[in-house]
């Protein structure tokens, strides 16, 4: 068994690749740790539907609020981190042809109810790890939605494999990205430019874009995926959620040793208290996950890794998170909007519907 295997939190049991997979999540603990205490958003050292969300903005895909547009190096240093660990291992491939479509629908409904919650699975982790006693609400109706996924995948659902693919179908996701990177540096889009300071809050460019690059590489070769976590309170093999705790021990050590960090319910960093629609809302984002293949980091980092596919739904997560925006679905510190609320509910009939039909034997 290779190196990287061995890294792999998934397959075969390998006492000494569990070990590497479990200092692999707290190391991308603690990078998003330091980004917090650098400047980023509190409890968002990585967010892939926030960053996704500010992305977006800067290619004034919204307009308000204007705080929000920023290209995030972070979502660069994911794609390009897990591209680099790929291609150094001689395994970067492309690949695509599966529910290209499905993928992209659901990453859409992904990057709402994120924004409903405020943040990703990734983020969830990240806001437990860091004091934030609301964000427990969510846990549940993550752990429910996926569990439901489940089932239907034992009904007979499948998103669909992917295929060896030309070159350029797994390089497009991410030259689209590096194109808007290069759009940014030149400052031609909304929100600050290289090295410019203002809202939304973040660290340094080089330093979000370093650590990056090295979460995305330890993302691929761990293949940590939050849904794939969820699902294991499911089944025996419980690897990727003592990698969870993993990430979750490197985060608390770096943010409360720098004074980032505080237990309460009330007062947290984009945040609001909305039991009901934070369990709700990330019910539908678990749910959306399995029928898409991942959570929305996981599909960053598939993206670097050459699939056409997941690239299709990073663009949905991105487009999702606009059209949160502006449609007024997005929460705030004061708490869910009518519209979101309303949101999340059809998206749930949505989600579960097509899951429930494409599992039947009916669906043909």
């Amino acid at each position: 068994m290779g190196q990287m295997e061995k890294l792999m939190l998934r397959g075969e049991y390998d006492r000494s690749g569990f070990i590497r997979g479990l200092v692999s999540m707290l190391l991308v603990g603690a990078f998003c740790g330091i980004l917090v205490a650098s400047g980023n958003p509190g409890n968002m050292g990585i967010c892939g539907a926030c960053f996704l969300r500010d992305s977006s903005g800067a290619l004034n895909l919204f307009s308000e609020p204007a705080g929000l547009r920023y290209l995030r190096p972070e979502i660069l240093g994911v794609v390009f981190g897990a591209m680099a660990w790929m291609l150094s291992r001689g395994k970067w491939e492309a690949r695509s042809g599966s529910h290209a479509a499905t993928r992209f629908f659901f990453g859409v409904w992904m990057g709402i109810s994120s924004l409903v919650f405020l943040g990703c699975p990734f983020r969830m982790i990240q806001r437990i790890a860091g004091g934030d006693l609301s964000a427990w609400a969510a846990v549940p109706g993550f752990v429910i939605g996926v569990g439901f996924g489940l089932w239907l995948e034992k009904r007979g659902y499948n998103v669909g494999k992917t295929e060896v693919s030309p070159a350029p179908v797994g390089l497009l996701g991410s030259l689209l990205l590096l194109g808007a990177g290069i759009l940014w540096s030149m400052g031609l889009l909304s929100g600050p430019g290289l090295g410019e300071d203002g809202a939304p809050a973040h660290a340094d460019w080089k330093l979000s874009l370093g650590l990056a690059l090295g979460g995305g590489a330890l993302l691929s070769a761990t293949r940590f995926c939050a849904v794939t976590a969820a699902r294991q309170v499911f089944q025996k093999d419980r690897r990727m959620l003592w990698a969870t705790l993993a990430m979750m021990i490197g985060y608390a050590a770096v943010v409360f040793s720098t004074g980032n960090g505080s237990f309460s319910f009330e007062g947290q960093p984009a945040a609001h208290g909305e039991i009901l629609w934070s369990a709700l809302a990330l019910a539908l984002v678990g749910l959306c996950g399995c029928l898409a293949g991942g959570c929305p980091v996981r599909q960053l980092v598939m993206t670097g890794e050459g699939n056409g596919d997941a690239a299709m739904a990073v663009m949905g997560i991105l487009f999702g998170g606009a059209l949160s925006h502006g449609l007024g679905l997005a929460s705030s510190g004061a708490g869910t909007t009518a519209a979101g609320r309303t949101a999340i509910v059809i998206g749930l009939i949505i989600a579960a519907g097509y899951g429930i039909w494409r599992s039947s034997g009916s669906s043909k």
